[in-house]
């Protein structure tokens, strides 16, 4: 995963927490509701990101066997 999509998806999730936090102390409902859809997205992301990490590591290592 590139620094810059770590960075994207850590910021993603603060301001879900933030906003998640907001709603809890106004009773807003709706803003409460975006904050976890925030942090859902981000954590999504930080998944596919893993995944497509752990693909190019895969195929290093079967470059490197076929060597």
């Amino acid at each position: 995963m590139g620094i810059t999509d770590k960075i994207s998806n850590t910021a993603e999730n603060a301001k879900g927490k933030a906003k998640e936090a907001t709603g809890k102390m106004t009773d807003n409902e709706r803003l409460e509701a975006e904050g976890k859809m925030d942090q859902a997205s981000a954590k999504a992301k930080q998944v596919g990101e893993k995944a497509k990490d752990a693909m190019g590591d895969a195929k290093d290592a079967a470059k490197d066997a076929l060597r």
